[in-house]
């Protein structure tokens, strides 16, 4: 399972306006509930139709535009998917899928673009993050979230030391000829690490290898990271955690790594160490958006509120810096930006929108930072509270 990323996300919010369709359904990897998961399908691609049609949609047009969701519904997809929960997004251009470690509520939202609230929380709460297990004879690198960990194939990472510098192994002991060259290496007699057995200038040799392979590794990485904003853990033995430091370039490096051989741990045991050490990151991100808005909230510069008639034209017009938004609520309605006034119905309406849903896609798209988290984690009992930039 590849996990979805902020960048997909956005890629789904940044297609053409149209009859988009975005269906979410929990699913059950066994028991009981499993039998009832193609009938929800079913159930709610039929709901989708329903409301294609009332937005104007011929039923053979509707039906054709649901052609690909219907295929889903096979012994192989069911049998072979294994998460909390099904996210479908179908246009007249677009049609995805996703398996995601979220239990979602059944929803089936017809408007002008897809629905992505329910998504949020795997990029704060529950969310993902990378683990780079480092050693001399194996390197493998994993995406993950609180729920599951997947290891990722990337291209030009190597998985040794002696792939990495190509070692002749001819070679003495610790005389290490390197075909492949990062353009020089840092003082290593500054360099931490210990390396017991060897003579001084065969751990200095040793040690400067290390480093180079690491820069290779740092390079490899560099491509699929740098648009990323995810935390990074490393887990390794104790002397190279500090010699990867040096050579690291991702901005989002944890300090705190997992210590031990991680040759002899697992996928699943590597994820038990890790997530404590992401999972603290994740809560004093979130809570020190909840600090700067109870110092904000009140007073007399403006940058805070959980008004949403306020927040929904600044999300709009890139001012929302960082918002809280209840996850598993809806508040149905319509913006218009020609004179900013704001539409809000108990019930939903020929039209409507999701707002919520609204202000936290503008907020995702103009670059803010979108926590979506259960109503209870929302300051005041409101369904959004936002810090603006200005």
């Amino acid at each position: 399972m590849q996990l979805i990323s902020r960048e997909e996300i956005k890629t789904l919010l940044e297609q053409p306006k149209g009859n988009c369709v975005s269906i979410y359904m929990p699913t059950h990897p066994a028991g009981q509930e499993v039998r009832q998961d193609p009938i929800r399908l079913k159930n709610l691609v039929k709901e989708a139709e329903d409301r294609l049609i009332d937005a104007g949609l011929e039923q053979k047009e509707a039906i054709a535009l649901l052609q690909k969701a219907t295929e889903l519904d096979t012994q192989d997809f069911w049998e072979q998917r294994g998460e909390q929960g099904l996210a479908i997004f179908i246009s007249q251009d677009i049609f995805r899928y996703y398996t995601m470690p979220l239990n979602f509520q059944e929803l089936v939202v017809v408007t002008d673009r897809f629905h992505i609230k329910p998504l949020l929380p795997i990029l704060n709460g529950d969310g993902r993050f990378y683990l780079l297990a480092l050693s001399q004879q194996d390197v493998r690198f994993f995406e993950a979230t609180r729920h599951s960990i997947n290891e990722v194939e990337i291209k030009n990472l190597p998985k040794s030391l002696d792939e990495a510098l190509q070692i002749d192994e001819t070679a003495k002991e610790g005389q290490f000829r390197s075909r492949m060259s990062r353009g020089g290496t840092s003082n290593s007699s500054s360099q931490p690490g210990e390396f017991h057995g060897q003579g001084s200038s065969d751990k200095d040799k040793h040690q400067e290898s290390i480093l180079e392979f690491f820069h290779i590794i740092d390079g490899a990485l560099h491509q699929k990271l740098r648009e990323q904003k995810a935390p990074l853990v490393l887990a390794g033995v104790e002397y190279l955690l500090p010699l990867y430091r040096q050579a690291n370039t991702y901005q989002h490096l944890m300090e705190e790594g997992v210590t031990g051989n991680p040759e002899i741990l697992s996928a699943q045991e590597l994820h038990q160490e890790a997530w404590p050490i992401v999972e603290a990151d994740f809560q004093k991100s979130q809570q020190d958006v909840l600090e700067r808005f109870h110092e904000l909230f009140g007073g007399d510069t403006g940058k805070a509120t959980n008004n949403l008639k306020e927040i929904i034209p600044a999300a709009y017009y890139q001012r929302v810096d960082s918002l809280l938004v209840a996850v598993a609520q809806q508040q149905w309605g319509l913006f218009d930006p020609s004179s900013e006034t704001v539409y809000l119905h108990e019930d939903k309406e020929t039209g409507d929108e999701d707002l919520l849903d609204f202000v936290a896609a503008h907020t995702l798209l103009n670059g803010g930072a979108v926590y979506a988290v259960p109503p209870e984690q929302i300051p005041y009992s409101t369904a959004v509270a936002a810090i603006f930039r200005y």
